[in-house]
């Protein structure tokens, strides 16, 4: 064969390589298409983002959610490893919070209220009779603004203006929240925030992962979380504002320790009223570097999962209120306990307790918070 001939040969299979996923390495880069219409007529959009390995992220910027993220199991097999919904018009039907951006407030505030500055503030409730995840339109219904960033590490800059008032919360907030899929298979988030009144901030991503590749439920997952303490809260998931020591309670994941193992104790009155983990922990380190917070392995896939965060906290959820009624965009029914979220965040209820660290955010401020989720293999 000549020469040329096996150069051509050759060009053609390191093109092939470079640009097939199942090979291990892919063109990376972001792509867009039209993802839907919202009822204002306003276009949604689908943000693939892919880095070399192959690993794909899609995005919306309808309310910043995850769609889907693929990432390879130990057979380097690349499947789902977050909940979400087939279609556009699934989203706007409204769903238990797939992998969008919560704010302006993380999870619970009781009864609605916070006081800023000696002024009373009441915010939209829900069925518990507690302001939940930013209210009735929180930044999760929300089209964000997006930009594109190409490159060997893609990345989704998305950008809100939240008006002075938006569900009772006082001062204009310009938000940007920043997605980048990085070369280590791990993806970052970054938030950022200014206001023009003192106002409360707690932003945090609602994902439901699944290391399976949604094969099965989570409960044989192994989980690790670095704290030593959780918070105890009243029936309503209002935090009582003692900080619990983790040791000898079905909250102690300082070792790893199957999901499952404790999730049924019907003696301990914290997992009665969550129906299971639907709890914040509190890390051991509180500094506001960005440490490791947990760790989740699923043995058959051999997926890893590494959490990294500046936040003081991390809610853990189980999935406890699914149903089954809620099918993936493969097809499978999310039944309970389907999905493990790993909200990094402040504490709930922080505006109502002194000794929590401060959600607070005033003129002249900026608001931070990074959380990295790192995927490999063992």
């Amino acid at each position: 064969m000549k020469t040329s001939s096996l150069l051509l040969l050759a060009y053609y299979a390191l093109f092939h390589a470079f640009n097939n996923p199942a090979s291990g390495k892919a063109k990376a880069g972001i792509t867009q298409a039209i993802f839907g219409t919202m009822p204002d007529g306003k276009e949604a959009h689908l943000f693939t983002l892919t880095n070399a390995a192959g690993m794909e992220v899609k995005i919306t910027n309808y309310g910043g959610h995850i769609v889907t993220w693929t990432a390879p199991d130990k057979n380097n097999k690349q499947e789902n490893i977050t909940l979400g919904v087939p279609t556009f018009a699934d989203y706007l039907k409204g769903t238990p919070a797939f992998g969008p951006i919560i704010g302006r407030y993380g999870n619970r505030i009781a009864k609605g209220k916070l006081v800023l500055n000696g002024k009373e503030y009441n915010l939209p409730t829900n069925g518990s009779g507690n302001h939940m995840h930013g209210g009735k339109v929180g930044f999760d219904k929300k089209l964000w603004n997006a930009t594109p960033v190409n490159g060997a590490e893609p990345a989704l800059k998305l950008h809100y203006t939240s008006p002075d008032g938006e569900e009772g919360y006082p001062g204009t907030l310009n938000v940007d929240v920043t997605y980048t899929l990085q070369k280590d298979n791990a993806l970052r988030i970054d938030y950022r925030a200014t206001t023009d009144k003192v106002t409360v901030v707690n932003l945090t991503n609602h994902a439901y992962f699944n290391l399976s590749g949604m094969k099965r439920d989570v409960l044989n997952q192994q989980l690790l979380i670095k704290a030593d303490k959780f918070l105890p809260t009243d029936p309503t998931q209002i935090p009582t504002g003692e900080l619990k020591p983790v040791k000898g309670t079905p909250f102690d994941f300082t070792k790893p320790t199957v999901v499952g193992a404790r999730i049924n104790d019907t003696t301990d009155t914290q997992v009665k009223y969550g129906f299971g983990y639907d709890h914040c922990w509190v890390f051991t380190d509180q500094s506001k570097k960005l440490k490791l917070g947990a760790t989740v392995y699923e043995p058959k896939s051999g997926r890893f999962m590494e959490m990294y965060t500046t936040e003081p906290g991390v809610q853990i959820y189980t999935g406890n209120h699914l149903n089954g009624k809620v099918q993936g965009v493969e097809g499978v029914p999310y039944t309970r306990r389907f999905g493990l979220c790993l909200e990094t965040q402040h504490f709930p209820d922080s505006p109502n307790h002194p000794n929590f660290p401060s959600t607070t955010l005033r003129p002249g401020e900026n608001y931070q918070s990074t959380t990295v989720y790192k995927l490999s293999v063992k």
